[in-house]
């Protein structure tokens, strides 16, 4: 069965930047607006140029291939988000829990303000190849390594009390992450409500100590 083309405009989307060229913007912009919604896989070169008002070879004219286009939006994404991490850790102050309160914030506010293009850089990087890949994952252990430290610090300062940091330092960041997936705006929690929910529960799995 041949998927009907969209013909539904093309959202902004948090990985374009201002110094793009304009149609290279509108098919990442368009790239994210198809593949959160069919996956890499289901979506064409011929989908992506669709939804841009372009074509085929106008694509291949910005971006070698597919595969290009997927690279550049978990990357973006990665520096959105570890940018994002950075940012509210150094403005956090020297205590720990305050530094995971800011680092937790960030990376929920980023999942929940950008959620296709989260959904996309989570979900399809078992669809890169393996330069790609290995870039992302280089690039997420960057933003791993911030709860790391952070937890780390936490613990020798006694003001965490978790046997384990590395191990609630990847479940904090995997249940932050894992809001992408399922928020939704009309739902019981508001997204600065959500935020503190997550800052709250990240301090019960580290062992906060009030």
């Amino acid at each position: 069965m041949v998927r009907a083309e969209t013909t539904a405009p093309v959202r902004p989307s948090v990985l374009v930047h201002e110094n793009d060229e304009p149609t290279a913007a509108t098919l990442i912009a368009a790239a994210v607006e198809v593949m959160a919604r069919n996956g890499y896989h289901g979506t064409s070169v011929r989908d992506i140029a669709s939804a841009a008002g372009t074509s085929a070879a106008v694509l291949y004219h910005h971006f070698e291939s597919k595969q290009r286009l997927l690279v550049t939006i978990c990357d973006r994404g990665l520096d959105v988000l570890i940018h994002a991490t950075e940012e509210a850790h150094d403005l956090a102050g020297p205590d720990p829990a305050d530094r995971l309160r800011a680092i937790v914030g960030a990376h929920v506010a980023v999942h929940l303000d950008s959620q296709r293009e989260s959904l996309i850089g989570n979900s399809e990087i078992r669809a890169l190849e393996p330069a790609g890949r290995a870039l992302i994952i280089a690039k997420r252990d960057v933003q791993q390594r911030i709860f790391d430290r952070v937890i780390r610090d936490g613990v020798r300062r006694k003001v965490f009390a978790t046997r384990h940091p590395g191990d609630a330092a990847r479940f904090v960041t995997s249940a932050c992450t894992s809001v992408a997936s399922w928020y939704h705006p009309d739902g019981p929690l508001s997204r600065d409500e959500l935020i503190e929910h997550y800052q709250a529960i990240a301090g019960d799995a580290v062992g906060q100590r009030r």
